[in-house]
């Protein structure tokens, strides 16, 4: 994984986490098979992959860690005609229409998102009785590709895991060509600036 990459599977920690076999996100599938209600035998993969999605980046820690700037992403069944769209928030700096110039702040003291070991965070109520913060994000709307997700299963078998596994990754790969270009540029920018 790049330093800018969206998102990655953490297959290493997965392993160590397993408590019955080689990985925690299979048995986190076998354990909430219910969460695929609705997608066995669909003759899209949506469903199924947006339920393999949900199981990934629910437990704590996460089998898909994500990038410092991303605070959400949610992959869910457009239900206009059926495809896959990714909803994606990203920390982002104050726009220029802001930074060049401060009058409008007033002498208020603004602050942007905190940040802990580079970890950007929600002030805290103690933070917001000193200062007013103005934290930018960035709504990302957009389809996903359907073509290299595999075909949602009939129902439950022991090919689940790993099915919703192939799912995941193929949505990490996706997110990623999607979203590192501009993680990778909000970050140089912020480097430089």
């Amino acid at each position: 994984m790049g330093e800018h990459d969206a998102f990655r599977i953490d297959h290493g920690h997965d392993r160590e986490l397993a408590s019955e076999g080689s990985s925690r996100y299979a048995e986190h599938v076998r354990h909430n098979v219910a969460a695929f209600d609705g997608a066995w035998g669909d003759i899209a993969p949506v469903t199924f992959a947006c339920a393999a999605w949900r199981l990934a980046i629910t437990p704590s820690p996460p089998y898909v860690r994500r990038h410092r700037r991303i605070l959400s992403a949610a992959c869910d069944r457009n239900p206009w005609d059926g495809t896959l769209t990714a909803r994606v928030l990203l920390v982002s700096p104050p726009p220029a229409e802001l930074t060049a110039s401060r009058e409008w702040w007033h002498d208020r003291g603004w602050r942007e998102w905190p940040q802990t070991f580079g970890q950007y965070l929600e002030p805290s109520d103690q933070d917001l009785t000193r200062n007013p913060f103005l934290r930018t994000t960035l709504v990302i709307d957009a389809p996903l590709p359907l073509d290299a997700l595999p075909p949602a299963p009939d129902g439950p078998s022991d090919t689940l895991s790993s099915t919703a596994a192939l799912a995941v990754t193929t949505l990490v790969r996706e997110l990623n060509a999607l979203l590192t270009p501009i993680i990778r540029r909000l970050e140089t920018t912020q480097a430089r600036g």
